[in-house]
């Protein structure tokens, strides 16, 4: 998961305040998740217990062992089955059109190679499939953006690889996906690393 989810949000507020404020954003797009999930970057597993019935089951991705560790215990609450893979989204280990659902969660903005991943999560979504997501990244406003490309180059360094300028809907796009539902807007928080894409696609 991304930077901004395990490691900043828990500085600005207690663990409690930081569950409570994102939850409604999981619960949305997890909600709309259907047959077989890919969630891109499982991290410790915060998702899981949120997967309803139209989910059969959830393939959750995550390269750091110390948060597939974190998502292992989390899955006990989960009530779809879970099956974890220690893998990059760069290059997903699976067949192509093999799952309904992609889902990430404040993931893009760490992943280094966002345009791969992005061609990754198309080429395993079945023809009718869609990508659900919630991330931060490039603002609206001017004067954030300049803060946002100003901060991105030192953020990066000591943030696990977070961009806060990254342009959310343009990587999308490129990666051959027709964005179909979109919301934008900022979090509580500093803006130049909480304003909001949340929405779904679908392969085009």
């Amino acid at each position: 998961m991304g930077f901004y989810r395990n490691v900043v949000l828990p500085r600005l507020c207690d663990m409690s305040m930081r569950n409570a404020m994102l939850r409604p954003y999981r619960e949305r797009v997890i909600g709309r998740a259907e047959g077989t999930v890919l969630e891109i970057g499982a991290g410790s597993g915060l998702n899981l217990p949120l997967y309803k019935a139209g989910v059969r089951e959830i393939l959750a991705l995550e390269p750091d062992p110390q948060l597939l560790t974190m998502a292992k215990r989390n899955a006990k609450q989960a009530a779809r089955p879970v099956t974890f893979m220690m893998a990059s989204a760069e290059s997903i280990p699976l067949e192509s059109r093999s799952v309904d659902t992609v889902v990430t969660t404040w993931t893009l903005c760490t992943i280094p190679d966002a345009d791969r991943a992005l061609q990754e999560m198309r080429r395993v979504l079945e023809p009718s499939g869609r990508l659900l997501f919630v991330e931060h990244g490039l603002a609206s406003e001017e004067g954030v953006v300049r803060w946002q490309n100003r901060l991105t180059p030192a953020w990066k360094c000591i943030s696990g690889g977070c961009h806060l300028n990254r342009p959310i809907l343009s990587l999308i796009e490129t990666a051959g996906f027709k964005i179909d539902e979109i919301g934008t807007g900022y979090a509580p928080g500093p803006k130049f690393l909480t304003y909001l894409f949340e929405g779904s696609a679908r392969t085009n």
